[in-house]
């Protein structure tokens, strides 16, 4: 395997990942304008919350409160509409890109000489034929489109904030670096989690596809009792891969949801008790807005490490098929051979031949065929 196999992300196998979004480009397009567009809608709730609740519920504007309320459902409805296209199209453009994928790679190990595949396991292939290359398409349908859409809303979510009020952004911020850290830790953490997963479920592919093609060698020899504990050990590794990721997402989301409910806490106290010894009850517009935005821009941050996760072991897959697609052991044709002279006899004096070196078929083969 090649080194760029060991890297979990690599920025230039990704490139050439997205290479394969060309002949559906306009597609891809598509899906990251509806990103976008989710993102600002997203954003206009609590903005449009705030100016419900402080100019019309405060001054008693019941037209204005109708009209307000009407654009919320309008801008309600858009976004289901629009999440929808969203969700189908990021996992059609997916599926299609594998499709492309899986051929292509069929169709490269299709021209492999026959030491490739005494060499490889079959169980390996299946696995990179079948396995990784359907964890690629959740590189596009549940990683890349939805981390862009995320970091669009973060993005967004923080420039309101600002704008609105500069002291309760600095409040949320306050706690921002401690977030990151975290994130970067758990990142880090998954990344050799992942890539030990994949490895487990090609070993387990690997071992149960040559075992259930050779049974019968298995019970001829009587090797079931110690054939059976070999599974239980590689089954085991298996599931002591699964759960180490499992004990890592469990240790880091409690973490950002205890420091999201602190920041809304710190907000509600500070800002609360400044309205009610102002006796400026206008600012709970304000509050209730920060509290939703607050929510919105933590919530992304959950979300962010969760798909980062998804996009690596998404690539950890595609390192897999990319070192596949990389082999190069094509059987060499040169074209054909023209026989002019043909007396109709065959002789072979002395042959000897190898499918893998050092491990001949024929030795010293001799012996002539006449008309």
């Amino acid at each position: 395997m090649s080194s760029n196999s060991s890297n979990t992300f690599d920025f230039n196998r990704f490139k050439r990942l997205l290479g394969y979004t060309k002949p559906y480009v306009v597609t891809f397009y598509g899906v990251l304008l509806a990103a976008i567009i989710l993102s600002f809608l997203a954003v206009s709730r609590p903005y449009l919350l705030n100016e419900i609740i402080t100019t019309k519920l405060y001054e008693s504007d019941e037209k204005g409160l109708v009209v307000l309320v009407a654009i919320l459902a309008g801008i309600l409805f858009l976004e289901v509409i629009i999440q929808f296209l969203f969700i189908f199209f990021a996992n059609w453009v997916g599926q299609s890109i594998i499709k492309d994928i899986r051929v292509k790679l069929f169709k490269h190990m299709l021209h492999f000489k026959m030491k490739y595949f005494d060499t490889n396991a079959v169980g390996k292939l299946v696995t990179n034929a079948v396995s990784d290359i359907e964890k690629v398409a959740e590189v596009f349908s549940q990683g890349f489109f939805v981390i862009i859409g995320d970091l669009l809303k973060m993005i967004v979510v923080i420039i309101v904030m600002l704008v609105t009020s500069l002291k309760l952004s600095l409040y949320v911020f306050a706690i921002l670096p401690f977030i990151f850290f975290a994130t970067r830790l758990f990142q880090k953490a998954m990344k050799g989690a992942f890539k030990d997963v994949r490895s487990q479920v090609s070993a387990l592919n690997t071992f149960v596809q040559e075992h259930v093609t050779g049974m019968k060698i298995v019970q001829l020899f009587a090797r079931e009792k110690e054939e059976y504990q070999k599974f239980k050990a590689i089954n085991e590794k298996h599931k002591k891969a699964w759960i180490k990721t499992v004990w890592y997402n469990s240790i880091f989301f409690p973490i950002i949801e205890l420091a999201s409910s602190i920041m809304i806490a710190v907000i509600l106290w500070n800002s609360g008790m400044d309205a009610i010894m102002n006796q400026d009850l206008s600012k709970i517009g304000v509050i209730a807005m920060f509290v939703q935005m607050t929510q919105m821009l933590f919530r992304p941050l959950r979300q962010l490490a969760d798909k980062f996760n998804t996009l690596q072991m998404g690539m950890v897959a595609a390192n897999r098929v990319f070192d596949v697609l990389d082999t190069d052991t094509a059987i060499l044709d040169n074209g054909t051979l023209e026989v002019t002279d043909v007396k109709g006899v065959i002789e072979f004096k002395n042959v000897h031949f190898s499918y893998i070196e050092g491990e001949e078929v024929l030795k010293g083969i001799s012996f002539k065929v006449n008309p």
